[in-house]
């Protein structure tokens, strides 16, 4: 069947011209060929010219994500293959590959499909139609490299479940792809051990994303009193933990997160200076604050509080409230760390915003550190939805 062909709108395509992979259907003027939903499509300026290939969906407003610019490149086996193999070298060049994402969809020019190796174990989420006809083959393939440099895989399971699925028409997938297999899954991280539940765990089981930025806290931990707000699997409490601290709280809201983090601290020794608290965070730092708590280090790492450009100016309420909340409880001369994992709230916008929250509760801040999300989750530039992890180490001061 001859390839189709997709014509863009004379000044379109703007984001793709400024190295990004996404054309949106109003950018789109004509579509010359029959396609199904998925398929491989040529892409085309105005004036003719090939700008590349990438496939089509006509139900998503992201109508196509581009896989190539090169107008000779064919979308074929080794292309999926030269693809993954340039994603793995990525990763043994930048991090610690023993737990660590090894694709990130549009940052690693494989559009809409992540997965995440825990030790020996694999991790794939596909968001997409068009990717998830490679969605298979991309794991062979990773399969055979790791293989080739001496890491057997023994599973593979599908974390599909995302709802923007949906928006493809595509149905949530969860389950193994191949053998069964044991699911609970023990990695190491920064010295810290932890069991990961990759089926009931939160996204892919855990958030690798923190990795370094989990690193950074060692430091400032040792023999003090620390407080992790929205511990989750209790990952920040426990670099504190294992760096020497006197004290450490943990908070989440969830029963499940907080029984998983206790194990946790168990598994590295740590029960008797670690302690976690199924609490809602918003609720338990007022209790503290009346009751005159102060701690060395507190540490924020909310939920996104907004997935949408919609939804941010709630948001900024959120997280000026937080980090109001937050800071009343650091001791003069403590430290605060505090970040946000959504896109929609910028840089600009959540350093703006952790100002003024600072400024309301008359607070002065000095700058250690500014972090964002570990070298295997790459940011595309262009690629905005890439960059998407803010991370900041604080000194507060009182205002004196």
């Amino acid at each position: 069947m001859p390839e189709s062909i997709v014509t863009l709108k004379k000044g379109e395509g703007r984001e793709f011209g400024q190295g990004g992979l996404w054309i949106y259907d109003n950018e789109i003027d004509t579509i010359v060929g029959t396609f199904k939903n998925g398929d491989i499509v040529a892409v085309h300026a105005f004036n003719g010219y090939m700008l590349g290939r990438g496939y089509i969906n006509q139900n998503s407003k992201i109508r196509i994500r581009m896989m190539t610019r090169n107008a000779n490149q064919l979308i074929d086996d080794e292309f999926i293959y030269n693809r993954v193999k340039a994603a793995w070298d990525y990763r043994k060049d930048t991090v610690d590959t023993s737990s660590c994402r090894v694709i990130f969809g549009e940052a690693d020019f494989l559009p809409g499909i992540v997965i995440d190796k825990y030790e020996d174990v694999l991790v794939v989420q596909a968001l997409t139609l068009g990717i998830e006809r490679f969605k298979e083959k991309i794991v062979d393939d990773l399969k055979e490299i790791l293989k080739a440099d001496g890491i057997t895989i023994r599973g593979v399971y599908e974390r599909s479940d995302a709802r923007e699925r949906e928006k493809e028409g595509l149905k949530t997938v969860k389950g193994f792809i191949g053998d069964e297999f044991d699911t609970n899954v023990e990695i190491v991280e920064n010295g810290v051990h932890y069991m990961v539940d990759v089926v009931n765990g939160q996204k892919t089981g855990f958030f690798l994303d923190q990795k370094y930025n989990r690193l950074a806290i060692q430091r400032l931990c040792k023999g003090k009193r620390v407080l992790d707000c929205f511990t989750h699997m209790g990952t920040f409490a426990l670099n504190a933990g294992i760096a020497g601290a006197a004290e450490v709280t943990g908070l989440d809201i969830s029963e499940y997160a907080i029984e998983q983090a206790r194990a946790n601290a168990k598994l590295n020794g740590l029960e008797n200076t670690v302690q976690f608290k199924c609490a809602n965070v918003l609720d338990e730092l007022p209790r503290l604050a009346a009751e005159g708590e102060k701690f060395d280090v507190v540490i924020l790492d909310p939920p996104a509080f907004t997935k949408s450009r919609e939804t941010t100016k709630n948001a900024i309420k959120s997280y000026r409230e937080i980090n109001m909340k937050g800071l009343k409880l650091v001791k003069d001369g403590g430290y605060l760390a505090t970040c946000s994992c959504s896109h929609f709230m910028t840089q600009e916008l959540f350093t703006k915003t952790i100002k003024e929250a600072a400024q309301s509760v008359h607070k002065r801040l000095r700058q250690v550190e500014f972090r964002t999300q570990g070298p295997d989750h790459p940011i595309l530039w262009a690629a905005n939805e890439s960059y998407y992890l803010k991370f900041i180490i604080f000194q507060v001061v009182d205002e004196h």
